[in-house]
Protein backbone atom coordinates (compact mmCIF):
# COMPACT_ATOMS: atom_id res chain seq x y z
CA UNK A 1 0.00 0.00 0.00
CA UNK A 2 1.20 3.81 -0.93
CA UNK A 3 0.19 6.73 0.44
CA UNK A 4 2.22 9.92 1.47
CA UNK A 5 -0.39 10.22 4.81
CA UNK A 6 0.94 7.80 7.58
CA UNK A 7 -2.77 8.40 8.73
CA UNK A 8 -4.28 7.29 5.54
CA UNK A 9 -1.72 4.24 5.62
CA UNK A 10 -2.58 2.74 9.31
CA UNK A 11 -6.52 3.04 8.33
CA UNK A 12 -5.89 0.81 4.80
CA UNK A 13 -3.64 -1.46 6.71
CA UNK A 14 -5.97 -2.07 9.42
CA UNK A 15 -9.05 -2.18 6.75
CA UNK A 16 -7.63 -4.74 4.38
CA UNK A 17 -6.38 -7.00 7.54
CA UNK A 18 -9.73 -6.91 8.49
CA UNK A 19 -10.56 -8.35 4.93
CA UNK A 20 -7.62 -11.55 5.19
CA UNK A 21 -5.19 -9.44 3.42
CA UNK A 22 -1.44 -9.91 3.93
CA UNK A 23 0.43 -6.42 3.56
CA UNK A 24 4.00 -7.05 3.51
CA UNK A 25 4.89 -3.10 3.16
CA UNK A 26 3.23 0.12 3.15
CA UNK A 27 5.37 2.96 1.46
CA UNK A 28 5.13 6.75 1.42
CA UNK A 29 6.48 7.35 -2.03
CA UNK A 30 6.98 6.28 -5.46
CA UNK A 31 10.93 5.52 -5.07
CA UNK A 32 9.61 3.56 -1.49
CA UNK A 33 6.89 1.30 -3.06
CA UNK A 34 9.34 0.63 -6.46
CA UNK A 35 12.19 -0.43 -4.34
CA UNK A 36 9.28 -2.80 -1.84
CA UNK A 37 7.85 -4.15 -5.31
CA UNK A 38 11.56 -4.96 -6.60
CA UNK A 39 12.35 -6.65 -3.71
CA UNK A 40 9.02 -8.60 -3.20
CA UNK A 41 6.97 -8.71 -6.24
CA UNK A 42 3.33 -8.20 -4.79
CA UNK A 43 0.19 -9.79 -6.49
CA UNK A 44 -1.68 -5.97 -5.54
CA UNK A 45 -0.76 -3.12 -4.85
CA UNK A 46 -3.16 0.32 -3.12
CA UNK A 47 -1.92 3.09 -4.98
CA UNK A 48 -2.71 6.75 -4.56
CA UNK A 49 -2.69 9.24 -7.18
CA UNK A 50 -1.04 12.59 -5.57
CA UNK A 51 2.48 11.19 -4.34
CA UNK A 52 5.11 13.24 -3.37
CA UNK A 53 7.87 12.38 -5.67
CA UNK A 54 5.39 11.37 -8.88
CA UNK A 55 1.83 10.79 -9.45
CA UNK A 56 0.68 7.45 -8.82
CA UNK A 57 -0.17 6.90 -12.45
CA UNK A 58 3.61 6.97 -13.25
CA UNK A 59 4.48 4.95 -10.39
CA UNK A 60 1.79 2.27 -11.40
CA UNK A 61 3.54 1.97 -14.80
CA UNK A 62 6.82 1.37 -13.21
CA UNK A 63 5.13 -1.53 -10.94
CA UNK A 64 3.74 -2.91 -13.84
CA UNK A 65 7.17 -3.15 -15.64
CA UNK A 66 8.70 -4.41 -12.48
CA UNK A 67 6.03 -7.02 -11.43
CA UNK A 68 3.82 -7.61 -14.64
CA UNK A 69 1.43 -9.52 -13.07
CA UNK A 70 0.70 -7.17 -9.83
CA UNK A 71 -3.27 -5.84 -9.76
CA UNK A 72 -3.11 -1.86 -8.77
CA UNK A 73 -5.76 -0.03 -7.92
CA UNK A 74 -5.51 3.62 -7.54
CA UNK A 75 -7.28 5.72 -5.06
CA UNK A 76 -7.34 9.41 -4.56
CA UNK A 77 -9.80 11.79 -2.30
CA UNK A 78 -9.10 14.23 -5.30
CA UNK A 79 -12.18 12.20 -7.64
CA UNK A 80 -11.66 14.74 -10.18
CA UNK A 81 -7.95 14.10 -10.73
CA UNK A 82 -8.32 10.72 -11.70
CA UNK A 83 -8.64 10.46 -16.02
CA UNK A 84 -10.33 7.78 -17.35
CA UNK A 85 -8.17 7.41 -20.19
CA UNK A 86 -4.74 7.26 -17.69
CA UNK A 87 -6.17 4.71 -15.78
CA UNK A 88 -6.08 2.18 -19.04
CA UNK A 89 -2.25 3.68 -20.12
CA UNK A 90 -1.08 3.03 -16.45
CA UNK A 91 -1.92 -0.35 -16.00
CA UNK A 92 -4.54 0.13 -12.97
CA UNK A 93 -7.38 -2.48 -12.55
CA UNK A 94 -9.26 0.04 -11.12
CA UNK A 95 -9.80 3.23 -9.50
CA UNK A 96 -11.73 3.67 -5.48
CA UNK A 97 -12.55 7.25 -3.94
CA UNK A 98 -10.30 6.76 -0.34
CA UNK A 99 -14.06 7.66 0.60
CA UNK A 100 -15.11 4.26 -0.99
CA UNK A 101 -12.48 2.17 0.72
CA UNK A 102 -14.51 0.94 3.43
CA UNK A 103 -17.30 -0.19 1.49
CA UNK A 104 -15.84 -1.33 -1.97
CA UNK A 105 -15.64 -5.08 -2.37
CA UNK A 106 -11.68 -5.47 -2.88
CA UNK A 107 -11.96 -9.30 -3.85
CA UNK A 108 -12.82 -7.60 -7.59
CA UNK A 109 -9.44 -6.86 -8.07
CA UNK A 110 -7.07 -8.67 -5.47
CA UNK A 111 -9.34 -11.60 -4.81
CA UNK A 112 -9.99 -13.89 -2.01
CA UNK A 113 -7.32 -15.54 -0.95
CA UNK A 114 -5.76 -12.60 1.01
CA UNK A 115 -2.32 -11.92 -1.19
CA UNK A 116 -2.25 -8.60 -1.64
CA UNK A 117 0.79 -7.97 -0.54
CA UNK A 118 1.85 -4.19 -0.26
Amino acid sequence: MVDDSGAFRRTARTLLALRGYELLATARDGRAAIEAASRDCPDGVLLDVNLPDRDGFAVARALAAVCPAVRIVLTSADVEDVPAAELARCHAAAFVPKDELGVVDLTRWFGRDGRCRQ
